[in-house]
């Protein structure tokens, strides 16, 4: 496998990447698309996909253009249904979040080859979001994430998620889900949610990047190469965009969930 980690300082030019390693990049960017304007969720497929080419610390970082190019069509495609008083009572909690998010990244450097035990975490508090969605009618509405308390402690695991790992996905889904909002309208919210959010991430990346150099969250050849993928990313959409008007609503929901239960196996074993 060439290798795929360079300094600050490269030249503008994309990473000298092996033939199989374009293709699981190139794969992985249609995932992409497909997951933010077709079926949420689907995205986490990608994660380890980036990883296997860019390596742990540095997909994360090399991930967000391609994050943000789809998002800016899936906000093009459903705007119009966006939640905006549910991204309002999230965003105080998203905050604190990215806060302690890049506090772990400051200090948290797992060892070459052993399991990053943040995903770990975060695997089972989707897993316990997503139980204590499911049991809403046996718990009432003190326990679930719609809740009050539940709507703070879900942002600020949003939030954290996001900036250690790009993986807040599973934990919106099972919010969202929880607030039996429409396919479409959740559709919205996501797309504003991760556009947001994405590109408040770009400050925080440069300054761990300048904090670590050694240890990038990106770097010059890293983000050419993401930008070669943007084709990818776009037919992605489009696919998404035609599949998910095929989807009724009830199956979307279970969809998502399943994708989100999916999402936090992979995270804590994978």
């Amino acid at each position: 496998m060439a290798e795929c980690r360079a300094r600050i300082g490269d030249s503008i030019v994309p990473l000298a990447l092996e033939s199989s390693q374009w293709f699981v990049l190139l794969i992985a960017a249609f995932i992409i698309g497909f997951s933010k304007s077709g079926v949420p969720g689907t995205g986490i497929v990608a994660v380890p996909m980036l990883a296997y080419v860019f390596g742990g610390r540095l997909s994360v970082g090399t991930a967000i253009p391609m994050l943000i190019f789809a998002d800016l069509f899936a906000v093009r495609y459903y705007w119009k249904s966006t939640s905006w008083s549910d991204l309002r009572s999230l965003l105080p909690g998203v905050l604190g979040g990215f806060i302690l998010g890049a506090i772990g990244l400051f200090v948290l450097v797992p060892h070459k080859g052993s399991k990053d035990p943040l995903n770990v975490a975060i695997g089972i508090i989707v897993l316990l979001m997503l139980v204590l969605s499911l049991l809403r009618g046996k718990l009432g509405d003190k326990l679930v994430p719609t809740s009050k308390v539940g709507v703070k402690v879900t942002g600020v695991l949003a939030g954290f998620t996001t900036m250690v790992s790009n993986a807040a996905g599973p934990i919106m889904q099972i919010y969202l889900v929880a607030t039996e909002m429409a396919k479409n309208a959740m559709l919205g919210t996501t797309a504003v949610y991760f556009f947001c959010v994405n590109v408040a991430k770009i400050p925080f990346y440069l300054g761990l990047t300048v904090a670590r150099p050694g240890d990038p969250m990106w770097t010059v050849s890293s983000v050419v190469t993401a930008f070669c993928t943007f084709p990818l990313i776009l037919l992605g959409t489009w696919v998404g965009k035609a599949v998910q008007t095929r989807i009724p609503e009830q199956a979307f929901k279970l969809v998502v969930l399943v994708f989100a239960a999916l999402g936090a196996l992979k995270l804590m074993f994978l």
